[in-house]
């Protein structure tokens, strides 16, 4: 075996694992804009979280707001609100499940289903988990909290299904206060 065979070799690799290197990075060129394009645009990044103010809510009112493409309603209770919903016991709940997207463990207590713990601020997904009608609210249908008239579904003023088709709770957005007057969803 002469000295050039043993450089030939080493040159075959060398080439070898340059054009498989050349070949990698070709197919990630390729790749990466067809893998990019999943990620989400700048818009529906703009709307995965926003900020409400809530300042000029009062006691027994409500506000709502659009979050991805969703109404929420942000509801300020009274204190005979709150404790109408914190009477209802749970064995007369059809759905005894808090529906929390923090935590679906949770029980469908009013507790857990308000943002503060006083139970003043109630913020919920505006859609009825019939059929994804709008329900309508400020004490409407017969446990005073809102009512889907497209199929008759009741819930309680703590945005619980109580009398209807609905399998599920109203659900409860991920949310939290930012400062006193403001509150951010998602």
């Amino acid at each position: 075996m002469s000295h050039a065979d043993d450089h030939e070799g080493t040159r075959r690799d060398f080439l070898y694992y340059a054009t498989a290197g050349a070949g990698a990075i070709t197919a990630g060129a390729a790749i990466w804009p067809l893998v990019n394009q999943m990620n989400p645009s700048a818009d529906v990044q703009a709307l995965a979280s926003i900020r409400v103010d809530v300042d000029g809510v009062e006691p027994g009112t409500q506000i709502t707001v659009k979050w991805l493409g969703k109404p929420v309603f942000i509801r300020r209770r009274t204190a005979e609100e709150i404790e109408a919903a914190r009477s209802v016991p749970l064995d007369d709940l059809i759905d005894k499940n808090a529906q929390n997207r923090n935590d679906m463990s949770l029980d469908a207590s009013d507790q857990n289903r308000t943002l503060d713990e006083a139970g003043e601020w109630l913020v919920m997904i505006g859609v009825c988990t019939h059929l994804g009608c709008v329900p309508i609210g400020d004490g409407a249908g017969d446990f005073g909290g809102w009512f889907c008239p497209c199929h008759g579904s009741h819930y309680d003023r703590a945005g619980r299904i109580r009398k209807g088709p609905a399998p599920e709770n109203l659900w409860i957005p991920v949310a939290e206060f930012a400062d006193e007057t403001t509150i951010k969803l998602g």
